[in-house]
């Protein structure tokens, strides 16, 4: 599918890199590099996906993906030189749907972003899904999800994991099968970003975010979404 992609990168050869691969599969793809220009330009013309690099002038890419995840649901796939886990998953809490931590290989970029934009846009036969767990509801084509009537507001990466678990409940997932859900595709990742996202749902949809009850964890195994109280 063609899209809008924008491209918030410092290092010029690396924006111009990536600007022609995504632009030879078929994507618009709009180039900025620095952090209050990105914000500037999401503002005007929200993209279908942003591309977003840790470093940059004027505003750091951590502190512009809180504000564009505050005003929108723009996925955002975030890239980082740094490779401490600590950062990562800042990321990741900060509302990022997915990272690559530098160097990558195009291939595996565009793979990411194919992946993002599926499930921003879903598929046909999900039209018509709504999963109910107890007193949550997860509307797959609406990409809403609502907890004894109130709505609650998701990251991509969090509504993926509670549409998965939300299709089966009861049923254990590990942390593994959870990334193939909120990466899009198979690899090697880091396994405790799951952990963040799913201490981030319990804070939205637990009674008690302390003392969970829906979402459960299945000590040396994994997580399962039950009815709850």
């Amino acid at each position: 599918m063609r899209a809008f992609l924008l491209v918030v990168e410092d290092d010029p050869a690396q924006a111009e890199g990536m600007r022609r691969y995504l632009a030879a599969d078929g994507h618009d793809v709009l180039v900025v590099h620095d952090g209050l220009v990105a914000l500037e330009k999401v503002r005007q013309r929200p993209p279908d996906l942003m591309v977003l690099d840790l470093m940059l002038p004027g505003l750091d890419g951590l502190s512009l993906c809180r504000v564009v995840r505050e005003e929108s649901a723009v996925p955002i796939l975030m890239l980082t030189a740094r490779s401490d886990e600590s950062d990562l998953l800042t990321g990741l809490d900060g509302g990022a749907d997915d990272y690559l931590t530098k160097p990558y290989s195009p291939r595996e970029l565009l793979a990411r972003i194919r992946a993002l934009l599926r499930r921003t846009h879903g598929r046909g036969d999900d039209a018509a899904t709504v999963l109910t767990v107890g007193e949550l509801s997860v509307d797959v084509a609406r990409h809403t999800v609502h907890c004894g009537g109130r709505p609650v507001e998701c990251t991509r990466g969090e509504f993926a994991i509670l549409a998965a678990m939300a299709a089966r409940p009861d049923h254990v997932f590990t942390r593994p099968q959870l990334l193939t859900y909120t990466n899009g595709v198979e690899r090697d990742s880091v396994e405790r970003s799951i952990d963040v996202h799913v201490l981030n749902l319990r804070r939205k949809i637990e009674p008690n975010p302390r003392r969970p009850s829906r979402l459960v964890t299945v000590y040396g195994i994994g997580y399962k979404l039950t009815a709850g109280p």
